[in-house]
């Protein structure tokens, strides 16, 4: 195993695949922010932790299993012999979910619903079940992040140590994108707007068919270039107070 680091190639393999794993992370930290975001504030750097680290065991047990992943790509069943795989119906699940998700949070702030009542009262099982959602989008994204590093670079053992890295670079910079969101409202909902954009993205990349396909660079490009106009907007408002 210790071989494949010693080769030139590996280590480019492992600094092109930990900087994309970090760049596809991105969208898994603004939810991960936003929805650890309405419980107490001394609860939300364990559930931000546990989230990250829940989101690293499932990547590497996706990559020991990586056989079964690529498994998920042949067809489960036809619909108008239209073939459907595992893999079209984890992305549409997981871009439904999150298209829901992120609707009804931005509504929740448009509304004004005020932060301790979404927390809700038993607060045990409030954190139960936002440790549950980061959970389940976990998969998702862990499951669109893995495919695309699967595609390319073919040792395991690079794979998992560029997961590693780029888990334990978002844990270290997790409490301050998170302070960073959510100290600006204006950024929670351009956040929460992107969030709409990928979980329609994934439902676009679920669909069983061959010909559709949507370049992650352009979405990214977007995104970036509307957080770049929207911290201008911030360091205007900033002057004028």
């Amino acid at each position: 195993m210790m071989e494949v680091f010693l080769q030139p190639e590996s280590w480019i393999a492992l600094l092109t695949l930990t900087f994309l794993e970090i760049v596809l992370g991105i969208d898994n930290i603004i939810f991960i922010s936003i929805i650890a975001n309405k419980l107490p504030k001394e609860q939300q750097p364990r559930a931000r932790f546990i989230g990250l680290a829940l989101a690293l065991v499932v990547r590497i047990f996706m990559l020991l299993g990586i056989s079964w992943l690529i498994g998920l790509t042949e067809p489960l069943f036809h619909v108008f012999e239209i073939p459907v795989s595992g893999k079209n119906l984890i992305l549409m699940g997981g871009g439904l979910f999150l298209l829901a998700k992120s609707t009804s949070e931005i509504h929740a702030k448009v509304a004004g619903e005020d932060h301790e009542e979404r927390v809700g009262t038993k607060k045990t099982n409030a954190f139960a079940s936002i440790i549950l959602q980061i959970v389940l989008l976990d998969i998702v994204f862990s499951f669109d992040s893995i495919l695309t590093a699967v595609g390319m670079s073919d040792d395991i053992p690079v794979m998992v140590a560029a997961v590693i890295i780029a888990i334990i670079v978002m844990m270290i910079f997790a409490e301050r994108i998170s302070n960073f969101i959510n100290n600006q409202p204006t950024l929670q909902v351009l956040a929460l707007s992107f969030l709409i954009l990928i979980g329609f993205m994934l439902v676009v990349e679920g669909l069983p068919m061959e010909d559709i396909h949507v370049p992650k660079g352009y979405i990214y490009f977007a995104v970036f270039f509307s957080l770049g106009v929207e911290v201008l907007n911030m360091r205007m408002r900033k002057r004028k107070q």
